[in-house]
């Protein structure tokens, strides 16, 4: 696949990262868990709602833009060493950052939380940019495709002590028996027999970085910006069918990132990402994009200070007149918001809420064009 010699950021692929943030904030910070759309929560085990669809495409993401990183780099002639010793550099703040979110939320030194959202960026990122920067497209290719096969073939077929081979249900898969084994005591507090950000289920995220960097590749090309839309447009309505024809054998699910679940997820993610370059870079139509945009070009920040302020909120009292006190969060719900007369309402504008609050120190930064790069 021949390449241009110059790179040219895409708009749009700030932009998509942004929206990924955003939905991710969103997610993240309901006024009360309990009084959650439906379409806001992560399913239960099989199946996917919208929550489910942004973990993946923020790996995908990273994918996409490990190419043009990459790429700009190499033309400027840097040497591997420089690249590589980045690589470790990024990932181990990036897994630093994620193990301090996890200080903060939960602090028990003897049984912290390991796994983590930012730790799995971190080994995907890891793994991808040693698989990137030692092999070509089809390498790439293929590490993404037999990662996703190991992955299929350890889950269906290798025994668990036991219970035995091709059992899926939580905490009785050979994930979580991985998990158990070499992470007990440091998982997340809900599951302790299993964790979603578990050691072996990071094998096909690995996958889903990997068809970001085709995508990438696919965009660096030569070929026409209406050919890069419709290519991205049908791989992704394949990648769908697959992924659900996949599912028959191995269900979609999230908290053990099955094979169908990475395939059927770069299929949403491609569409989407279509979607953003047709608008975005082809026909210009940049300002809807602004604050997604914004989002994007600072997005572990956004994601850091979302975190930071969703803690604040659950840890920090609100003193009244009369001494007596109530969390800062659930002032804003059961005080303020919920005078809505609708508890999921509520609960969502907590979150849009704090959405905003995050967006004015990103606008104020991306206004003075202060870029933090984990």
């Amino acid at each position: 696949m021949n390449s241009p010699t110059t790179n040219t950021r895409l708009a749009s692929l700030d932009a998509f990262r942004g929206a990924v943030i955003a939905g991710m904030i969103l997610v993240n910070s309901p006024g009360r868990w309990v009084y959650t759309y439906s379409q806001l929560k992560h399913a239960q085990w099989n199946g996917w709602t919208f929550a489910d669809t942004i973990f993946p495409a923020f790996l995908f993401v990273v994918g996409v833009s490990m190419v043009f990183s990459f790429s700009r780099r190499r033309e400027c002639e840097e040497p591997a060493w420089r690249l590589v010793l980045q690589v470790f550099r990024r990932t181990s703040l990036i897994f630093l950052l994620g193990l301090l979110l996890n200080v903060m939320l939960d602090f028990h030194g003897s049984n912290l939380r390991i796994p983590g959202v930012l730790q799995r960026i971190a080994a995907c990122y890891f793994v991808a940019s040693l698989i990137v920067l030692g092999t070509g497209f089809r390498g790439q290719a293929i590490w993404a495709l037999g990662l996703l096969a190991l992955y299929w073939l350890l889950m269906e077929f290798y025994p668990v002590p036991g219970i035995g081979a091709g059992v899926l249900e939580p905490g009785r898969n050979f994930a979580s028996y991985v998990d158990s084994l070499l992470l007990d005591g440091h998982m997340w507090s809900h599951y302790r027999t299993w964790d979603p950000e578990g050691i072996i289920s990071t094998i096909p995220a690995v996958s889903s970085t990997l068809f970001g960097v085709l995508t990438g590749h696919f965009l660096r090309s030569t070929f026409s910006a209406k050919a890069k839309t419709a290519g991205m447009l049908g791989a992704g309505a394949a990648l769908l069918a697959l992924g659900r024809f996949c599912s028959i054998w191995l269900p979609i699910n999230k908290n053990i990132w099955t094979s169908s679940y990475s395939i059927f997820m770069t299929g949403l993610s491609l569409a989407g990402l279509a979607v953003f370059y047709w608008l975005i870079d082809v026909k210009d139509r940049k300002r809807w994009a602004i604050p997604f945009e914004i989002f994007g070009t600072n997005a572990i920040t956004a994601y850091m200070l979302s975190m930071f302020l969703l803690i604040a909120a659950r840890g920090i009292d609100w003193t009244f007149s009369d001494g007596s006190q109530v969390k800062i969060r659930r002032l804003c719900y059961d005080w303020i918001l919920i005078q809505v007369g609708n508890p999921k309402a509520a609960s969502l504008l907590f979150g849009v809420g704090l959405l905003l609050v995050t967006f004015l120190p990103l606008w104020l930064m991306w206004r003075r064009r202060w870029f933090l790069k984990a």
